[in-house]
């Protein structure tokens, strides 16, 4: 079942990814019709960017980490100038059919309002090539978003409880040393009380970590860090992805809930894509939650933005991640289909609450484009006096 699930989503991700190198190469070739030892180059060229992938993968493990980095930041950077470079192109493609079908129906010829070749490759080019400068500027730039929850089950004597979460970090060969600390020197400003990561805060490869685990250890907050599983904690093996968590002073709730300092709960399940692996752990969440002391503020982790309606009216607030707010504008047209609930604050007729983080890091390009990295502020209040 494993080797299937991951044969066919690499077939998928191969052909998809492979089709946009194809449609690169035809509107090249289009355009400037290269020929000869100009062709091979560019065929050659593209070749290498669509199989830096496995070559990162080969590198790291026989130890070429700077190979495996350099591979990355071209590669990875390469997919996100490329989709950004179709989207463009495809909505230039579209307003030539648009053109050429209204010129069927009106029997005028509008082709001159169709750009020609070169210049309906270069404007794509131009414009996938500002746009990825962006999105490289904006991924190294973290927003604190804020919420405020006002409950009865904050006692008024505990007074204001501060959560902070992080999402989706990706640590890794392109997330390292350097930006955790920059990530953890902002927490620290905001002097939450609780700390929580709600799944992949390891990529899928356990590369560049060094010192990391250290950084983050060293900030404790008065009511303890919790982490749970995401799907990128089974890719990079379940049991490393654990001990680094758990050695950067994360307690790792996996089906697992608890009290916390008579203040509110705090629980946590795995992600559903460990079912397809070993050490999966997994959670009734309603019988998890019921468990637990009603009087207080329940907080229930989980990674994937889904709520599970027999569970919903035990817990007071779920936090998630994983849709990254599609990361790269307009691919948050394609995760808002899968994910509903793609990303900010709901409010449910009970008084639950779920706040889905758009992500901290990156994953695959480091570049993001009109979804800005967060480190989201949950201040947690007493209800207001009638």
């Amino acid at each position: 079942m494993r080797i299937l699930s991951f044969g066919l989503f690499f077939l998928t991700f191969f052909l998809l990814y492979g089709g946009l190198h194809v449609y690169f190469f035809r509107k090249l070739k289009r355009a400037f019709h290269p020929e000869g030892t100009r062709k091979i180059l560019v065929v050659a060229a593209l070749v290498l960017l669509f199989l830096a992938s496995p070559i990162i993968r080969v590198t790291e493990r026989v130890g070429l980490e700077a190979v495996a980095k350099f591979f990355s930041w071209g590669g990875y950077g390469w997919m996100g100038f490329l989709f950004l470079f179709f989207a463009a192109s495809l909505l230039l493609d579209l307003w030539a059919l648009l053109l050429r079908t209204a010129g069927k129906i009106g029997k005028r010829d509008l082709s001159s309002a169709v750009p020609a070749p070169p210049w309906a490759f270069a404007g794509p080019l131009l414009i996938a090539g500002v746009l990825s400068l962006y999105s490289f500027y904006e991924a190294r730039h973290v927003v604190v978003e804020r919420i405020a929850i006002r409950s009865s089950k904050i006692a008024e004597q505990v007074g204001r409880v501060r959560i902070a979460q992080i999402s989706d970090v990706h640590i890794g060969l392109l997330i390292g040393k350097e930006r955790m600390q920059v990530l953890i020197e902002e927490i620290r400003r905001e002097s939450p009380d609780i700390l929580v990561s709600t799944g992949d805060l390891v990529d899928g490869q356990l590369d560049g970590m060094e010192g990391v685990a250290e950084q983050f250890k060293a900030f404790q907050p008065r009511f303890g860090k919790y982490a749970i599983t995401g799907n990128h904690e089974f890719y990079a093996g379940i049991e490393q992805a654990v001990d680094f968590t758990k050695s950067a002073g994360f307690t790792v709730l996996r089906g697992d809930g608890m009290t916390i300092a008579g203040v509110l709960n705090v629980v946590g399940v795995d992600d559903d894509t460990g079912r397809n692996f070993d050490n999966y752990r997994p959670a009734n969440e309603r019988e998890l939650l019921a468990k637990l002391p009603r009087r207080y503020f329940t907080l229930l982790l989980k990674h994937k933005p889904f709520i599970d309606k027999e569970a919903v009216e035990f817990f007071d607030l779920q936090l998630s991640g994983h849709t990254h707010r599609g990361q790269i504008f307009p691919f948050s047209l394609v995760t808002r289909f899968f994910f509903p609930l793609h990303a900010g604050y709901f409010r449910f007729l009970n008084a639950s609450h779920l706040y889905v983080s758009r992500g901290t890091g990156t994953w695959g390009p480091p570049m993001r484009l009109l979804s800005p990295p967060e480190v989201t502020i949950i201040d947690l209040l007493p209800a207001q006096r009638p």
